[in-house]
């Protein structure tokens, strides 16, 4: 018997005999068993075929074989022995490290192009990414989460997939439901739950148990699945998901809002270890089913331009002052302009991005807005951490671009760059913040990992002076 096993609490056992049956000992038995472990294909910086030649982990790719994750056409499993975390890859956002069956929530959703999303509880990041990989630069993603200190890891994880149609906000839901009330085509909720689910690849998760968090839990989704559902626009869809077994954070939760709204239930699965390779997940997916005759669409619109006056005028100043845009002067405009000149291939895909949306200043950082961001509500008043692209900094008579920036351009889009192997000792030096001899003075130049951005050096007197993040820099034996 597994160490695991043994430190199982008595009333998870006896919940699950319950609600298992004859399955039970078949479901217990996979605690003795090893967690399952997958990477998920960022699609935005590199094509799965592209990925897929450069055979990294020991993966068979074919549909046909055990190594794909059925629910997720990026999802592939990867065995115990594989550290996929330490190949530079990852840190250039090539693919995202993520449970298998958390896959199954995006990934068994239809996303259509140019929707306008809501991840309720996003951190770190799993589903934000994935959405942002089926929205394939389209629509908006709103990115929210209340934990400050969980919010970091989603900014990160964002960045490295080289976002720029995402909105990453600071707030509760009753906050977002002023603001947003019927705005989004869909509103994700990967709930805060008890994490049975963890248990298998995490003790604390056991120690941590009780029945009374679970208590706890359901009355924080309780309110999560009533504003997030408010936030819906008519026959929009709610996805709510948890990573715990019990019915009452699950089933329940969807049955008691059903008997009290208009929601129409479009599927409610589960995935269990003894079933599916996977820690376990559950998910269900809601359609708000509302019809406005034209006159109550006019007053409902009416009563929201009313309310985001009021809401404007009331925010903080502190609030305001962080997330005004500034006018851009000319002198600025053309620091900006002769980056691009000099650095940016004209045509190119992220050119043509640029002609789409706007650049706004705030403070001494410029960002790119896409144009389906001039469409939303209340901007301004809702706590924010990120708006769009930042695209970089302007410093005293010069540019100089973003970390953000090297993540969401391509190999194609720049002038210049230099691209290394994943196992290079260039890449090597580059992930450890050295410098790197080159022989050439061309300026700005993108460094990339097989092709996949992951950040910028600056060349002169033939050396390639290193620009990545501090915070970023590592050194792997």
């Amino acid at each position: 018997m597994s160490i695991i096993k043994e430190i199982l609490p008595v009333e998870f056992k006896d919940e699950m005999k319950t609600l298992l049956g004859d399955e039970y000992s078949d479901f217990i038995s996979t605690y003795d068993k090893n967690k399952t472990n997958s990477i998920r294909i960022n699609t935005l910086k590199i094509t799965a075929d592209e990925f897929k030649k450069l055979s990294l982990f020991n993966i068979d790719y074919s549909y046909e074989s055990d190594d794909f994750v059925g629910w997720s056409d990026e999802g592939y499993y990867v065995s115990e022995d594989e550290i996929p975390g330490k190949c530079y890859l990852h840190d250039a956002g090539a693919y995202y490290i993520q449970e298998p069956s958390a896959m199954s929530v995006v990934g068994n959703t239809v996303i259509k192009q140019g929707e306008k999303i809501l991840d309720l509880c996003a951190a770190p990041g799993g589903k934000s990414t994935y959405i942002l990989s089926k929205l394939n630069g389209t629509g908006i993603l709103f990115s929210n989460e209340i934990n400050t200190t969980r919010i970091r890891a989603l900014g990160e994880n964002l960045e490295r997939f080289g976002a720029i149609n995402s909105i990453i906000t600071n707030s509760n839901s009753k906050e977002l439901l002023k603001f947003f009330k019927g705005y989004f085509d869909k509103v994700f909720i990967d709930a805060p739950c008890s994490g049975q689910g963890m248990f298998r690849k995490d003790e604390y998760a056991i120690k941590d148990w009780s029945v009374q968090k679970v208590d706890e839990c359901v009355e924080i989704q309780k309110y999560l699945i009533r504003d997030g559902y408010e936030m819906l626009k008519p026959n929009g869809i709610l996805i709510y998901s948890t990573c715990t077994f019990t019915r009452r954070e699950n089933e329940a939760i969807i049955d008691d809002f059903i008997r009290e709204s208009d929601a129409e239930l479009l599927s409610m699965d589960r995935i269990w270890p003894h079933k599916d390779r996977g820690e376990g997940h559950f998910c269900a997916r809601l359609m708000k089913r509302v019809e406005l005759d034209d006159a109550l669409d006019r007053d409902t619109n009416a009563y929201l331009q009313e309310s985001k006056l009021k809401e404007s005028k009331k925010g903080s100043k502190n609030s305001k002052r962080q997330n005004q845009c500034e006018n851009i002067s000319r002198n600025e405009e053309k620091l900006f302009l002769d980056f691009l000149n000099q650095s940016i291939i004209r045509g190119s895909s992220f050119f043509k991005i640029l002609d789409k949306g706007r650049i706004v200043k705030k403070n001494t950082l410029l960002y790119f807005y896409p144009k389906e961001f001039d469409a939303v509500r209340d901007l301004e008043a809702v706590k924010t951490l990120r708006v769009g692209l930042q695209l970089g900094e302007l410093k005293k008579n010069r540019f100089e671009p973003s970390h953000s920036l090297a993540m969401a351009l391509k190999t194609n889009d720049v002038k210049n760059f230099e691209s290394f192997s994943h196992d290079s000792e260039e890449i090597k030096k580059f992930i450890a913040g050295e410098s790197i001899e080159s022989g050439k003075s061309r300026g700005w130049v993108l460094i990339a990992v097989n092709d996949v951005s992951i950040g910028w050096c600056k060349e002169s007197d033939g050396v390639l002076k290193n620009k990545y993040p501090k915070g970023l820099r590592k050194i792997i034996k």
